[in-house]
C-alpha cells in the first residue's frame, strides 16, 4: 500500500505543471506571500485588536475557542495577563509573533480552529454513541450494577 501512494505521489509531482518552470532562477526574491499572509504573520497589537471590535461575548467566544484547541484558559470575557499568555503560546506554536495581542487574521485562524475541533467533537461523541448527557457503564462493576437494574427492573415491572 505504501509502494501505491509513493507511485502515486511522484506521479503527481511529476504530471504537475510548474515541473518545466523548476530549476533555478536569476531573478530577485521578492515578496511573493499574498496580502491576507502577510496580515496574518505582521504583528499584532492593541490597536489591530481593537480594529477586530472584539465585545465581551466574542472575547468569550476566543476564550472558549484557545480551551477546546488545548490552551486552557479562564472563560471569562476579559483578556487579563494570564489570557494574554495563552494567546502568546498559540501564536508562539502557529508560527505567528508572539504578542499576545490578535490581529483580524489571527482570530479568523483562531476561531476556524476551533469551530473545527468542535465540530470533530461531535463526530467522535456520535461514533462513540454517547451523547453530552450519557455516561459511560464504568468497568466491570458498573457493567454488573447495569444488569441488576435491567434484572429488577424486569421482574419488578419498572
Amino acid at each position: 500500500m505504501r509502494a501505491v501512494i509513493l507511485a502515486l505521489f511522484i506521479l503527481v509531482m511529476v504530471a504537475s505543471p510548474n515541473v518545466a518552470n523548476a530549476g533555478l532562477s536569476s531573478s530577485p526574491r521578492g515578496s511573493s506571500a499574498p496580502e491576507e499572509t502577510a496580515v496574518a504573520a505582521g504583528e499584532s497589537n492593541q490597536q489591530t485588536e481593537n480594529q477586530i471590535g472584539l465585545t465581551k461575548a466574542k472575547r468569550r467566544a476566543v476564550q472558549r475557542g484557545l480551551t477546546r484547541l488545548g490552551f486552557a484558559t479562564k472563560i471569562n470575557g476579559t483578556f487579563d495577563e494570564s489570557s494574554r499568555a495563552v494567546i502568546a503560546r498559540w501564536q508562539e506554536e502557529r508560527g505567528y509573533p508572539t504578542t499576545g495581542f490578535l490581529n483580524a487574521a489571527q482570530h479568523k485562524a483562531l476561531m476556524d480552529a476551533a469551530a473545527e475541533a468542535a465540530k470533530s467533537d461531535r463526530q467522535a461523541r456520535r461514533s462513540t454513541g454517547r451523547g453530552r448527557n450519557q455516561r459511560s457503564v464504568g468497568g466491570p462493576i458498573g457493567a454488573i450494577g447495569g444488569a441488576m437494574h435491567r434484572v429488577v427492573g424486569g421482574i419488578f415491572g419498572r
